[in-house]
């Protein structure tokens, strides 16, 4: 049987989402959210033995460095940017020098703030190894990468690793699916996308597995299956999966990857 990787990943950020909704809540708030939905999917990813990607933004984790340098020895480090409201290219750099000097890991991979667009050439020169910015569907208001490929390829010198969609109709599979679809219907679409492509890329944020009821501004698609019930989904995932594939950081399946993979972009198959 052919290889097939698992990819868990988190947004680790500021939860800034309550403030897009319009509530006013201040900065040591949005940090002390999101950390406590880290420390609680971390305990699960431990009794799991799954090791995850936790793409970070340098003021998160400069706000709790204790946190990340723990997280660091079981998990992989990769960027989310400086800030996860504002980004400037050169947020690309400095991003990545702060991680990597508070966890005294080499940091090899980026992942925009909400999958917005970034230029391959500025990743590139800002030294990482891959990309995990790109998500291959449509999504009202957001974008439409529709006829992005939905595997990995090589662009420039730097690995493109999109988020995960279904074949076919590109059903998305991020983070909103798995709070509002059927949970069984999503397993299935996880396990179906997983056999097409060889690798599942799924994402979630730390601050969805808090209780978010008083946030009353959020939307409940946005709020609904938070702290215990999407702990318990995402537990319920993961251990469905584990027969199907292996679990690994981002940055061991860019490597294991890129000695595969042809260089032009129009070569790959969607």
């Amino acid at each position: 049987m052919e290889d097939r990787f698992l990819l868990f990943t988190v947004d680790v950020e500021e939860f800034d989402t309550a403030v897009e909704f319009g509530h006013a809540i201040s900065l040591d708030e949005q940090i002390a959210v999101s950390t406590r939905g880290l420390t609680l999917l971390a305990d699960r990813l431990d009794v799991l033995s799954v090791p995850a990607t936790l793409f970070t933004t340098a003021n998160y984790a400069l706000h709790e460095p204790d946190l990340i340098v723990r997280l660091s020895k079981q998990h992989e480090i990769a960027s989310h940017g400086y800030y996860h409201t504002t980004f400037e290219p050169a947020d690309l750099a400095t991003s990545k020098e702060a991680l990597e000097k508070l966890t005294g890991q080499r940091v090899m991979g980026f992942r925009k703030a909400r999958m917005g667009a970034v230029d391959v050439m500025d990743v590139a020169h800002a030294g990482y190894v891959y990309n995990s910015s790109l998500h291959p569907t449509y999504l009202p208001g957001r974008y439409n990468h529709w006829g992005k490929p939905c595997r990995p390829f090589l662009e420039k010198s730097v690995l493109q690793i999109p988020a995960s969609v279904t074949p076919t109709l590109r059903i998305p599979l991020f983070w909103l699916s798995l709070k509002n679809f059927p949970f069984s219907v999503y397993r299935q679409l996880c396990l179906q996308t997983l056999r097409r492509f060889g690798f599942l890329n799924l994402y979630v944020h730390p601050w969805e597995f808090t209780d978010l009821s008083e946030y009353t501004k959020i939307p409940d698609y946005v709020r609904r299956h938070s702290r215990d019930l999407l702990l318990d989904r995402v537990e319920q995932l993961l251990r469905f999966l584990q027969p199907h594939g292996e679990y690994d950081t981002m940055a061991n399946y860019a490597l294991h990857s890129l000695s595969k993979l042809p260089s032009p972009t129009n070569t790959v198959k969607k």
